[in-house]
């Protein structure tokens, strides 16, 4: 083959290169934009349903389409360092009042009647946490790590606004003994 051919196929591979390149960006980044992101579990504070090292996709579509829901696993924003990502348990919801009592939550109806939150992620363990009754505002959210001891949320610092959260935890990836849809 003569020089000047091999330098057109080549010159014509690298364009095809740059080509395949700037599809697959076009294709990937607004899916990685939108639609869904990969985050991985750092820390104790949701064993033993997530446990640190978990790789997760979060499904950040359905936020715009359907409300979020008490009992739902989300991705978010650390309202006091945006810079950091945490992984929570929504408990209550927004322009409710929860009750922490004797260790339990509960959702209060009228100020006085108190209703247990069912919380079959962390079974019948009573946690030791400190009396307290938050009203929610619109946008505001209650969230709770499901090993209670060792989480800090709304208990420390406060109803999380719906601004911060990121999406809901869509599937595990890894380790491969644990992958499921969630």
């Amino acid at each position: 083959m003569p020089p000047e051919e091999k330098t057109h196929t080549l010159k014509n591979e690298v364009r095809e290169v740059i080509r395949v390149l700037l599809i697959s960006l076009a294709v990937v980044i607004p899916i990685r934009i939108f639609i869904a992101q990969p985050f991985i579990v750092r820390g104790a504070s949701m064993e033993p349903t997530f446990h640190d090292g978990e790789y997760l996709i979060v499904d950040e579509i359905s936020l715009r389409f359907n409300e979020l829901k008490r009992g739902e696993v989300v991705i978010f924003r650390y309202p006091k360092d945006p810079k950091s990502f945490f992984i929570k348990r929504i408990i209550g919801l927004p322009r409710e009042t929860i009750v922490i009592r004797d260790g339990r939550v509960y959702l209060s109806k009228s100020g006085e009647d108190l209703e247990l939150i069912d919380e079959p992620y962390i079974g019948d363990e009573v946690f030791t946490m400190p009396d307290k009754a938050v009203v929610l505002g619109d946008d505001e959210y209650f969230v709770l790590g499901d090993n209670r001891p060792y989480s800090s949320d709304s208990r420390a610092w406060g109803p999380l606004d719906l601004k911060y959260i990121i999406g809901r935890t869509f599937i595990r990836l890894w380790p491969p003994s644990r992958l499921n849809l969630l």
